[in-house]
């Protein structure tokens, strides 16, 4: 996880080539509150979104 902002509900991740995906809060599975910490571990699909790449069913690890 390369940033992500509470407050704005989105951030940043970072795939295998070193390329920055855009995530999005409601991509984040599980429940209650979803956010992520930055440099945390996360798996996630890269899908096409209205404005290019962003991840999907995105998991912490």
């Amino acid at each position: 996880m390369k940033w992500f902002d509470n407050k704005k509900g989105y951030g940043f991740v970072t795939d295998e080539s070193g390329k920055d995906i855009f995530v999005h809060h409601t991509a984040i599975q599980g429940e209650g509150y979803k956010t992520l910490d930055e440099g945390q571990g996360v798996e996630f699909e890269v899908v096409q979104g209205p404005k290019g790449e962003q991840a999907s069913n995105v998991t912490k690890i």
